[in-house]
């Protein structure tokens, strides 16, 4: 880890919450992500672990997330469609959008982003 601030994405997220080892490292580090990383997380918690733990987390971490424009969201369309192949995301596609305007690295664990730039990738 060489960066102190991250995109989470939802993936990173999960695992940081579910207390992966390869994720405590970026605990104390600054984070962001979009409210659709909030759905994300708090519909899978909700899933899982039940409205408790979902609402805490929704309620914790509530204030890391960052809004975006139009130009992001015409951005990540261009990047869905260059990378049509690796089947990225709608959520995913706008954080990785995101945390380049944000000069942020893209916290993920997700494969399809293992080899592209301004990634950090941590399974």
């Amino acid at each position: 880890m060489t960066d102190s601030h991250y995109f989470f994405d939802s993936y990173a997220l999960i695992e940081l919450i579910k207390g992966n080892e390869n994720y405590k490292e970026y605990a104390p580090v600054g984070m962001i992500f979009t409210k659709l990383n909030l759905f994300e997380v708090y519909y899978a918690l909700l899933r899982l672990d039940g409205q408790q733990k979902a609402d805490s987390f929704l309620y914790s971490y509530s204030y890391y997330a960052v809004d975006y424009d139009e130009t992001v969201i015409a951005d990540a369309a261009h990047f869905r469609l260059q990378y049509a192949k690796r089947n990225i995301s709608m959520v995913d596609a706008i954080g990785y959008v995101v945390a380049k305007r944000f000069f942020m690295k893209f916290l993920t664990g997700d494969q399809q982003f293992k080899d592209l730039e301004n990634v950090e990738y941590v399974k």
